[in-house]
């Protein structure tokens, strides 16, 4: 792991990008009530340029169209992100009608901050089920189920709603050639939105310590001879 020069980020010029396994889910899983109930699907990210490859991704599997919401690059914490996409959907909304349901990851890969899919169920006014490792539309409802140990709590919510889901909900599938092709023709409608000012700040990034791999010089040649045996003493395997 490496920071920035001013330690409030991780530097990714090096890494390429991915969704997240909660995420992957979320897209199989509205692939799927789309295979099997009709509808339309649409897939949003907030990000740079190259997140266009993971929306291609994501449209090469089923999904109809895509929204990106482009960025310089710079990071939106929770807050302007669940803005930033509320407002996205509030617009698309008011062309195309409403969402019937909003699938988030339960937490990103990066922050792990678990919010904000819950802030955008809020702003929006609908119902928010989070964590789901299970669902099922039930005509004007959705049936929701969340691991609780040895069994699964088990949630009715009415529909239009918002819902987390995690790694394991479904086993996502990959894209295909002809999946790929279809992909580099459907729509992907670009924005840029404002990054709202924040409550939240961050300073500075440390990496956290550790007893990490220490090693102990016994002595050089023969005579490192007898603190290579005591070593072996105190282990108890003399």
């Amino acid at each position: 792991m490496v920071l920035n020069a001013d330690s409030t980020a991780l530097e990714t010029k090096h890494l390429g990008f991915t969704i997240s396994p909660h995420e992957e889910c979320g897209v199989e899983e509205a692939v799927r009530l789309i295979e099997s109930a009709g509808g339309e699907s649409v897939v949003l990210t907030l990000g740079p340029q190259e997140a266009v490859e993971q929306l291609r991704d994501a449209m090469a599997l089923g999904i109809d169209r895509a929204i990106h919401l482009q960025t310089d690059g710079r990071e939106f914490d929770g807050q302007a992100t669940a803005a930033a996409i509320t407002e996205a959907i509030r617009t698309d909304e008011a062309a195309t009608g409403p969402f019937d349901l909003i699938f988030f990851g339960s937490e990103s890969a990066d922050a792990g901050g678990y919010q904000v899919g819950i802030r955008v169920a809020y702003a929006l006014g609908r119902p928010c089920v989070t964590g789901l490792k299970g669902l099922k539309v039930e005509g004007s409802t959705l049936r929701c189920e969340q691991d609780a140990g040895g069994g699964r709590d088990v949630y009715v919510v009415p529909l239009p709603a918002v819902v987390t889901v995690k790694e394991g909900l479904n086993l996502p599938r990959y894209p295909s050639v002809p999946g790929r092709m279809r992909a580099a023709r459907k729509p992907v409608v670009a924005s840029t939105p404002i990054q709202a000012a924040s409550r939240l700040e961050m300073t500075r990034l440390t990496v956290p310590g550790g007893p990490g791999r220490k090693t102990e010089l016994l002595g050089r040649g023969a005579e490192a001879a007898p603190a290579v045996v005591e070593m072996i003493r105190k282990a108890g395997l003399l």
